[in-house]
């Protein structure tokens, strides 16, 4: 046993429960996302008396305007706005999303954060609106990072801990009763060796009971086989099967958990790279403007 059970005192409780509902009950309703989300930020910083002063044509120096503003998600751009195939999504389900991602990250600045039992409900209640699926007793904690939000799925019973990146560019599966540990990453996107700004996009899925340890990273496209277990440190580049403990970087199957080993694959037929079968295809406007921060030239000498 690892953990025990904590609960908040009533008085605590009932304010907690009170807000929770209350933000979820907007998020699905009709009301506008950006308003809702700008107006719980808004009293989550303790920010309502200057924002109302403003609002009705008060002094502020330009940093308190800018603050203001910004709790207003349709006044910032995230990293993800400047992706390409941002252009091939529907604008209303991207902006929803933003605005979403937007409140999960500003919530997450907030002293409240650390207020463990409020912080893991709440969070948990974004993630309903938030992800394409949610599964029930997920427990989300601090410092979590995403792509857009709404190509995620996880089951039921999952923990992800604090200073995790959860790339969906692509698609990302998580299954039932996964951990990922503390500053875990796990991508679904890959960059041209030669030239980084072509991208293709992967699926990658971690499937039931499998645990991502400390400072690990699943490279995408990459499948975590049922039950298996990437060790700290390492980088998964390639499928990792069902029951099997991989490490190193590139990480390889170095054993079968203790116990398994009557359904497990053996040893060496691990290690193998089918990440191309879950690339995922997507077809670009011809007319998009191209952005290229890094204007490198492409041609090596001996071509």
């Amino acid at each position: 046993m690892t953990k025990r059970h904590v609960s908040l005192p009533p008085g605590g409780e009932e304010g907690i429960h009170t807000f929770i509902e209350e933000v979820d009950a907007r998020l699905s309703s009709d009301e506008d996302t950006c308003d809702v989300v700008e107006d719980v930020l808004i009293d989550l910083m303790g920010d309502r008396g200057a924002y109302e002063a403003w609002q009705s044509g008060g002094d502020v120096s330009p940093a308190e305007r800018v603050r203001l503003q910004g709790y207003d998600p349709c006044n910032v751009t995230l990293e993800s706005e400047y992706y390409a195939e941002v252009a091939t999504m529907d604008d209303h389900e991207f902006e929803r999303t933003k605005y979403l991602q937007w409140l999960w990250r500003q919530f997450d600045a907030t002293p409240m954060a650390d207020n463990v039992e409020f912080a893991l409900r709440f969070r948990r209640m974004l993630a309903d609106h938030l992800f394409e699926e949610c599964g029930d007793n997920c427990r989300f904690f601090k410092g979590i990072s995403f792509t857009y939000g709404h190509n995620i799925s996880v089951g039921d019973n999952v923990v992800v801990h604090d200073d995790v990146h959860l790339d969906d560019r692509g698609k990302l599966t998580i299954g039932d009763r996964v951990s990922i540990s503390d500053d875990a990453h796990v991508y679904s996107h890959d960059h041209d060796v030669v030239d980084q700004t072509e991208v293709t996009n992967f699926h990658t899925i971690i499937e039931d009971d499998v645990r991502v340890t400390y400072d690990s990273m699943v490279r995408a496209g990459v499948r975590m086989g049922e039950n298996s277990v990437l060790a700290a440190k390492s980088i998964a580049q390639r499928d990792v099967p069902a029951h099997h403990i991989a490490a190193g970087s590139p990480a390889k199957s170095i054993a079968v958990t203790d116990g398994w080993e009557s359904v497990a694959d053996p040893l060496e037929d691990a290690n193998v790279d089918r990440r191309d079968q879950r690339r995922i295809e997507y077809d670009l406007p011809e007319d998009l403007p191209v952005f290229d921060e890094f204007e490198r030239d492409l041609n090596p000498p001996d071509a």
